[in-house]
């Protein structure tokens, strides 16, 4: 969807080209003559990381823009949390209790995604961390709607591949989790967290603070799973305690259905944004 635009200067790409063509000296074979920004070895020298950080930042941003993504519908979770029919070979008997959280997003995410699609796919676009888990429940939702959804992987230390659902041309991979944390919430329409791990511990609060201290516009935000969240989080003791205020406790709601989620996003009124929380 990229329009091209005339320009005088000679085409990156064909210099690309041109390049493998020279002739074979020890000039050209020298890591020096390597044009730079096809230069690997150059590219991931420290002394480029504002380089790489900026490049990871613009390319999902730029293809999300050529393809008019406005909105989306960001789902965070736990990447061990089994689909029921698998729930047997969950590790523990409390993941397998979690199981239908896998349905649920599923149900969310094909809700959502049925509404998308009436906006050509532009609006309310389902986002997921991209992996197994609740991440794939809701890539496979939106899949099973007939619409798109976008996948933000990151690259870890053990083997880990984008699940089958997310829409191939909205697959991306990161190095910097900060930058993939920025991309989850630059459309983020509203933002819906399920039961899951550090990660996803992480990611809720970061959210919740840029909500908190008034960085980030107020969006709906929703705990799916009231018992998991108030046995994983004493919200009521840090409010007490004084670290939050009692007004803080009304930035999210807990729900435990796809439909309970879906009407309290259509309905949504957003309040003005907060400027800054005294003691947070």
């Amino acid at each position: 969807m990229k329009e091209d635009r005339p320009s005088p200067f000679r085409d990156a790409h064909l210099d690309l080209n041109t390049v493998e063509h020279v002739p074979d000296t020890p000039q050209t074979r020298s890591p020096a003559y390597r044009l730079a920004f096809a230069d690997d070895d150059f590219l991931c020298r420290d002394e480029l990381r504002p380089v790489r950080l900026q490049l990871e930042l613009l390319k999902p941003q730029m293809i999300l823009d050529e393809h008019r993504i406005e909105s989306t519908i960001v789902l965070f979770g736990g990447a061990r949390i089994p689909e029921p029919a698998h729930k047997d070979k969950a590790r523990t008997e409390t993941l397998a209790e979690l199981s239908h959280f896998y349905d649920v997003a599923r149900e969310f995410a094909r809700l959502m995604t049925v509404t998308s699609m009436q906006s050509g796919s532009r609006e309310n676009v389902i986002v997921t961390g991209g992996g197994p888990g609740v991440m794939e429940a809701g890539n496979r939702g939106a899949q099973e709607a007939g619409g798109v959804s976008i996948g933000l992987n990151i690259v870890l230390p053990h083997e880990q591949a984008p699940n089958p659902y997310v829409t191939p041309d909205f697959s991306f991979n990161f190095h910097y989790f900060a930058i993939r944390k920025m991309h989850f919430l630059m459309r983020a329409r509203a933002i819906c967290v399920f039961p899951g791990g550090f990660g996803t511990l992480d990611e809720m609060f970061e959210s919740l603070t840029l909500i908190q201290t008034g960085r980030m516009d107020r969006v709906p935000f929703l705990l799916f799973g009231r018992a998991f969240w108030e046995k994983v989080v004493n919200w009521q003791a840090l409010a007490d305690a004084g670290t939050i205020s009692d007004d803080d406790l009304d930035l999210f709601r807990f729900v435990d259905t796809a439909e309970e989620a879906v009407q309290i996003i259509d309905t949504f009124e957003p309040a003005p944004p907060r400027d800054s929380i005294p003691g947070r």
